[in-house]
């Protein structure tokens, strides 16, 4: 981890998806560097368990990010709580998969509100506050957002879009001084992951034939490190695994007829095998995981 984390003590950090995974993590991280902290999701019973473990003075506000209103609403509280904001990590996201002329549209369209239009509402929200202390924003992408895949249509598209806005962001807060990132993640060790391994066998069998440096499932402990470490030091990019950065200039030779028509081979089998999971289960469930159903409300 960077040496400059310890300088995260005192700053006000806002995160939303702050209930499980990345989010929760990330919180308990930063509050063992002296950050104060606003922890913003759903399961409000989560979240005061986390915050429980970030210590006293932790502020949570229950928030669906894809209602404008009720970001406003928790990032204005949250920066009134702390006395200001000097980082906001915009993190809450869903997953959902299927070939799209099967997958239901709702299940599509909660993606996009949530992971690209979530993100989007809690950055313009945040932005005024982030202003005032010239502080630093945070989107959380996707490896998906430069290398897609068939049946990840809406996770693509979503998390494409947070790259793009992200980038956008960053010319456009330079002039006030905030310093915008995104981040790239591969398979980590979270609950969406694990829901998805154990739920979505189709989704598995595509990792599978990935290549293993990109269809394996790493730790979480150490992306959480890379996460601090951009943090303090106000990166424009930060991945986990490190070595997906580099990675990112040659997108467009992952996505060249000929690895198009090596994955094309797959689909016909892909689209049986959604169709089988339809029938016996229901296309909600062939689409996303029971959590996902609950918390997006499939």
């Amino acid at each position: 981890m960077s040496t400059s984390a310890p300088s995260l003590a005192g700053r006000r950090v806002l995160i939303t998806g702050a209930a499980r995974g990345i989010g929760a993590a990330l919180a308990e991280r930063l509050a063992s560097h002296g950050a104060r902290l606003a922890l913003v999701g759903l399961e409000r019973e989560k979240l005061e368990e986390v915050a429980q473990r970030c210590g006293e003075g932790t502020f949570v506000a229950e928030c669906d990010v894809s209602d404008n209103e009720q970001v406003i609403e928790a990032i204005d509280a949250g920066a009134e709580a702390l006395g200001g904001l000097d980082v906001v990590v915009a993190n809450a996201g869903i997953a959902t998969g299927g070939p799209l002329k099967l997958q239901p549209v709702r299940t599509w369209q909660r993606v996009i509100e949530i992971n690209l239009l979530g993100v989007a509402y809690t950055d313009k929200a945040a932005i005024p506050h982030l202003e005032r202390s010239r502080g630093y924003l945070l989107n959380i992408a996707s490896a998906a957002a430069a290398f897609r895949g068939p049946g990840m249509s809406a996770y693509c598209a979503a998390k494409a879009g947070v790259e793009a806005l992200s980038d956008c962001l960053r010319v456009e807060e330079d002039p006030f001084g905030v310093d915008v990132g995104v981040a790239y993640f591969l398979f980590l060790d979270t609950d969406m992951v694990r829901d998805a391994e154990r739920e979505m066998p189709r989704m598995e069998a595509a990792r599978d034939k990935m290549p293993k440096l990109f269809g394996q499932t790493y730790p979480l402990s150490p992306a959480i490190d890379e996460v601090v470490a951009a943090i303090a030091e106000r990166r424009r990019r930060l991945a986990y695994p490190k070595w997906f950065l580099r990675m990112l200039p040659l997108r467009q030779m992952f996505a060249s007829r000929f690895l198009e028509r090596q994955g094309a081979k797959e689909v016909p089998e892909a689209i049986r095998e959604y169709e089988r999971i339809v029938a016996e289960r229901g296309d909600g469930a062939a689409a996303a995981t029971e959590r996902t159903r609950e918390l997006a409300g499939i």
